[in-house]
């Protein structure tokens, strides 16, 4: 995800003599400075001490520790900072770093490696608005940002553009398996599987109609989409999208609850 970003802003025109990583992995560093031509660091300090916005994107069982070594220079240089750890509340995050800091915890996905990215974010009471407008510029950099104004909804947002991409490429999946069950070629399936979950994806994005309405235009009455959305039905498609997401949501709060100790 750190590299989707990185390569979102540069993208987006900003400089990598303007962007600074931490990375412990020599190999995947020297890739990287490769790569993208940012300034690499063996350690997080060495990252951070010089600059204004601190981007944490690393795994949740780590955010503490990596905390633990900022703690000091985050109180010295008062920096804005970006997280983009799954399930890592705000308020862990101050105890970490120390209080009064601007924070802002967003959840990205992994098509923001490709600027579709879809990301929720939350900022606490001390990002004013000309920070949270930096933060919305680094993350459009790699796709779409949305706010939300209470943090309890990050773990359902985590659960829906986080998680999402995984439950759309078992779609895809599903799809590819039954038709070539029904006798299709395997690069066959899998060609007009993915060409046809894309084509409808852009019909939701640039039509601006809901997806009931899109459904609707393209069901004909006793027709295959119907048959299709009946059996859809009988095994009640809905719910087990809703136990999914529920079980998704509940799943980052336990994550998160399980660092408090």
């Amino acid at each position: 995800m750190a590299r989707s970003l990185i390569g979102g802003l540069i993208r987006a025109g900003v400089s990598p003599r303007h962007l600074a990583v931490a990375e412990p992995n020599e190999a995947l560093r020297e890739m990287l400075a490769r790569d993208s031509a940012v300034a690499v660091h063996a350690a997080n300090e060495s990252a951070a001490r010089d600059a204004d916005v601190w981007v944490l994107a690393v795994k949740p069982q780590v955010v503490k520790a990596v905390c633990a070594e900022l703690r000091a220079t985050a109180q010295a240089r008062r920096p804005l900072i970006i997280s983009i750890a799954a399930g890592i509340r705000i308020d862990q995050l101050e105890a970490w770093l120390g209080s009064n800091l601007p924070i802002v915890r967003c959840m990205p996905n992994t098509p923001a490696l490709l600027g579709a990215g879809a990301t929720g974010a939350y900022a606490n009471a001390h990002c004013k608005p000309a920070q949270r407008e930096i933060v919305q510029g680094i993350l459009n950099a790699s796709g779409l940002t949305v706010w939300v104004e209470d943090e309890a909804q990050m773990d359902t947002v985590t659960a829906i553009s986080g998680s999402g991409p995984a439950y759309f490429f078992l779609l895809v999946e599903a799809m590819e398996d039954a038709a070539i069950a029904h006798g299709l070629p395997r690069e066959t399936a899998r060609a007009l599987a993915v060409q046809t979950c894309f084509g409808a994806g852009c019909m939701l994005r640039e039509d601006g109609a809901a997806p009931a309405e899109l459904r609707r235009r393209v069901t004909s009455p006793a027709g295959t989409t119907q048959a299709a959305l009946d059996s859809f039905a009988t095994s009640d498609f809905n719910t087990i999208v809703a136990r999914a997401v529920a079980a998704a949501t509940q799943r980052g709060a336990e994550m998160s609850a399980q660092l408090d100790t």
